[in-house]
């Protein structure tokens, strides 16, 4: 983009105000802002990228309202949606760099590689006729280099085990799943169990899979596992609660400075109204995960277990740039039923909020429910029992379980932000997989 079109973008912008906002401080915060970005693209003493300092701007300003309000620029706006949509375009493979060269961990389930037959521990050493192998490919290159619109052609050579010739695949792109349901089994007689890692719009035909093969086995009871669940889609976390909540229970509601109160409540007979439930949350359950988790404790539908949410419960609308960038701008916060608000304060700035969630380490709340201040200023009542529950900022679960330290010592910590625990993994893989095909056949077998 040129930077005419830029200043013209940021001018029309400012320009286009309504009339009933002339004298406005709008206006003549707009008209100041004009003012700069002229006479630096004409008086400035070097060249200047109108472009780049525009989207500076945007991402500075952003920062200084909320935490969530977040500027998309235009090349990244398709993959930014893709966990949302449940599945993104390219060529299905789960892979790692390995020794500077794309390894294949696995191909995705019914994906165009797992058709063609391209297996777990090919290594890809040419992308449509470039040497990939040996030249310091970063995973931003590979997904250049292998996603893409469905249809379209790629052809790699792969190396596989010790056959020294390459192996050509042809390989036609095609959308490939984003799975939001990780794991779902009986833990016991009677007692179902689903993790969920997302809510995207493939989750709840992913949940009521997992619903009807458990009911199959005899589930009368479940668990429902949203640990470091980030969020997602209002509409699917809405879904989600209708399926545990009869009809015309309050589920969330919304409010804005420009938006009115707007409630949601339970429209359709769930498919798990009846049993125990019981929600699995921690530092990393997330806005969505908030929601649902909110409403099954207002409703005491069931427990909430684990350490406090994170507290994410603001709404972003998004809103398209002239240019095909976007802006996914806060617009309201999401209350549960008894009128909490899910969102933690942030009027520290955006680092201390980032930091908020890692300074639990050092209050002692990961170890101890007792060192996180509940007030009675904090304190709500749950809408049938009556049952204390806690405001404030996140989810405050109903029985508390300390965070397991044997699997975080600083060493441990240490070994896996240097990544040493993958490469050992894909190294011991490696060399012996001929070796593990044969005593593992199956995932049954293995485990």
């Amino acid at each position: 983009m040129g930077k005419q079109f830029a200043l013209g973008v940021i001018l029309g912008w400012m320009v286009a105000a309504p009339a009933w906002s002339q004298q406005s401080d709008f206006e003549e915060q707009g008209q100041k802002f004009n003012t700069l970005l002229y006479y630096m693209d004409q008086l400035y003493v070097e060249d200047t990228d109108m472009e780049s300092l525009v989207e500076t701007a945007i991402v500075n300003m952003l920062e200084e309202m909320d935490p969530h309000s977040v500027y998309i620029p235009a090349e990244e706006l398709k993959a930014a949606d893709e966990p949302l949509n449940g599945n993104f375009e390219g060529v299905g493979i789960q892979f790692n760099i390995f020794r500077d060269t794309i390894m294949v961990v696995s191909p995705i389930s019914g994906g165009p590689s797992e058709k063609l037959g391209i297996m777990a521990g090919d290594r890809i050493v040419t992308v449509d006729g470039e040497v990939v192998a040996g030249t310091g490919v970063t995973n931003k290159d590979v997904q250049r280099l292998l996603k893409g619109p469905k249809g379209t052609l790629v052809t790699v050579g792969i190396k596989r085990g010790n056959d020294p010739e390459l192996l050509t695949f042809e390989i036609i792109r095609d959308k490939i799943p984003i799975y939001s349901v990780d794991a779902s089994f009986m833990v016991a007689p009677g007692i179902g169990y689903v993790k969920v890692n997302r809510f995207s719009k493939s989750t709840m035909s992913e949940l009521y899979k997992a619903f009807a093969k458990l009911k199959q086995a005899g589930m009368e009871d479940l668990i429902l596992d949203l640990q470091g669940n980030g969020g997602g889609m209002l509409r699917t976390a809405i879904q989600m609660a209708d399926e545990f909540l009869s009809e015309q229970k309050l589920i969330v509601y919304t409010e804005g400075r420009s938006f009115p109160r707007d409630d949601t409540y339970a429209r359709i007979p769930g498919r798990f109204e009846q049993g125990r439930l019981v929600v699995l949350i921690d530092q990393g359950s997330a806005s969505a995960s908030e929601i649902v988790s909110g409403a099954v404790q207002d409703w005491d539908r069931g427990l909430i277990v684990g350490r406090r949410s994170f507290g994410k419960g603001l709404v972003q609308r998004p809103v398209n740039l002239p240019d095909g960038s976007a802006v996914r701008l806060t617009v309201q916060k999401y209350y549960t039923p008894a009128g909490r608000c899910i969102q933690k304060p942030y009027d520290e700035g955006v680092d201390a909020y980032r930091m908020e969630k890692f300074d639990r380490y050092e209050t002692g709340e990961m170890m101890s429910l007792d060192s996180l201040d509940l007030p009675d200023s904090l304190k709500y009542e749950t809408r049938l029992r009556g049952r204390t529950v806690y405001g404030g900022g996140g989810i405050v679960p109903d029985v508390f379980v300390p965070l397991d330290t044997t699997d975080n010592s600083a060493y441990f910590s240490s070994i896996l932000r240097k990544g040493l625990d993958n490469r050992y993994a894909l190294t011991y893989v490696d060399s012996l997989r001929a070796e593990l095909e044969a005593a593992y056949p199956t995932e049954d077998t293995f485990l």
